[in-house]
């Protein structure tokens, strides 16, 4: 659709194009959600760890239950139950 409305455009400025739109659309659901959102990306892909440390870096801005649960969720799943539940913990305390 881009390319016939702007033919002037080359394939790479395209490409260039919507691989920004991207990532600008990734960053800004992340964003919405508070971090939940690239997190289950992260541990979809098998990179528990490094959704816990995306989590809690989005924590240290602003705390919300749901990533607290999501953060609980997560830790367990790696097998650091005593963290999850009292990130679980931490998660009911906002409500």
């Amino acid at each position: 659709m881009l390319k016939q409305r702007y033919p002037w455009l080359s394939e790479n400025s395209l490409d260039v194009l919507m691989e920004t739109a991207r990532k600008r659309m990734i960053d800004i659901l992340d964003e919405e959600t508070n971090g939940r959102s690239f997190a289950k990306d992260l541990e979809s892909q098998g990179k528990i760890e490094e959704a816990v440390r995306h989590l809690k870096k989005h924590l240290e801005i602003a705390e919300d239950a749901d990533t607290w649960y999501a953060l609980g969720e997560l830790l367990c799943k790696a097998g650091r139950t005593e963290e999850g539940y009292k990130a679980f913990a931490r998660g009911r305390e906002l409500f």
